[in-house]
């Protein structure tokens, strides 16, 4: 009968620092059972969200350890018992599946990889159908969240006249958000039938997605506000009420680096502007990061280096349908499933991919 070694699941611990994230999980839970615990309500929610991060990680090695003793108690009874060598195998099977995805996890080992992630959608080149597009991309990001018990919230959207969206941000959150979407990053090219071209042609559309983390405003990012230029104008709309009759839409531009965001999702400009600088600092802190990977190139070589630009999918509704990652070679076979939020072994592909060298 096999043995199971616990080797992987030590290994594994160590990574996760799991006796240490166990600590920082009950001292956290003390203190949300203290009273007067959510009269800080962002203070509060910040405490929530980093409890749910280390859940994230603790929970799933916990119960592949807890799932190793009980199989070593099955292993001795098979001893005796022959009959018990189907659920053996059984048990060991779903335990290589654990300790799979236990080790996909350690590579989520960026320093942002823990926290949300800023997501922001332009349509790019295939005029309407590009704009639907670009709606579609955000409905399948939103779908994929939601399977995942993430939240989601608007922060900016801009309505195209005809059809779909000119652009929109997201923010997602939940354990490991920016890690698993950063690798989103780049133009994802859609080719199908138009359905808004008479004659029926084939089209092909491009929508740029980029990710950036929702860094907390403890964490040092150096603006000089006098680099910044503020722009305030009139929030547009799909008309009738949404439509703001004052100028409480944000613009900031960062001058040194040229980034531009802008939030008009509030009728608040007050709450505008702020959504605008958390956008303006999960970019910088994005540029940031790519700093860090570049000094990596050695070791990914060119891997790491995926822009905002970069063609990295493609998606196919026409002649046949498919979607494939142009990085990893990942591919699916069911254009719908992937654009109902089923995006998940994509994500882990590029995960992966991200790490190995050239073959």
């Amino acid at each position: 009968m096999p043995k199971i070694s616990s080797d992987k699941l030590f290994s594994c611990g160590t990574v996760f620092d799991y006796d240490s994230n166990r600590e920082k999980i009950q001292a956290i839970e003390q203190t949300m059972s203290e009273s007067g615990f959510w009269d800080d309500t962002e203070g509060a929610q910040k405490k929530v969200t980093e409890l749910k991060s280390l859940k994230a990680v603790v929970k799933p090695l916990s119960d592949a350890i807890d799932a190793s003793e009980d199989l070593e108690a099955l292993l001795e009874m098979a001893e005796e018992d022959p009959s018990l060598g189907p659920e053996v195998l059984s048990e060991l099977d779903r335990m290589e599946q654990l300790i799979e995805q236990l080790q996909l996890s350690t590579l989520l080992n960026g320093p942002h990889d823990h926290v949300g992630a800023i997501m922001t959608i332009h349509a790019r080149d295939g005029g309407t159908d590009a704009n639907d597009w670009a709606e579609m991309l955000l409905r399948m990001y939103t779908q994929w969240a939601n399977k995942n018990d993430y939240s989601v919230e608007l922060l900016d959207r801009m309505d195209n006249d005809e059809a779909g969206i000119n652009s929109a941000a997201i923010a997602i959150r939940g354990p490991m958000a920016y890690g698993y979407l950063k690798g989103e990053t780049g133009m994802h090219r859609l080719v199908r039938i138009s359905p808004f071209n008479s004659e029926g042609k084939r089209q092909t559309s491009f929508a740029a997605v980029d990710v950036s983390p929702e860094v907390d405003d403890s964490e040092e990012i150096e603006i000089n506000e006098k680099d910044v230029r503020q722009d305030t104008f009139r929030a547009s709309g799909a008309g009738g009420q949404h439509v703001n009759k004052t100028d409480s839409a944000i613009r900031l531009t960062h001058m040194p680096t040229g980034i531009v965001v802008q939030c008009q999702n509030e009728r608040s400009q007050h709450k505008n502007r702020a959504a605008a600088w958390k956008m303006l600092r999960a970019r910088l802190a994005r540029i940031e990061e790519e700093k860090r990977e570049l000094e990596q190139a050695q070791k990914y070589k060119d891997k790491s280096r995926i822009g905002f630009g970069s063609q990295i999918r493609n998606y196919f509704l026409h002649p046949d349908q498919r979607v494939k990652d142009s990085r990893t070679g990942h591919s699916a076979g069911s254009f719908h499933a992937v654009l109902d939020g089923d995006i998940q072994e994509f994500l882990e592909s590029f995960l992966r991919w991200r790490v190995k060298g050239d073959d």
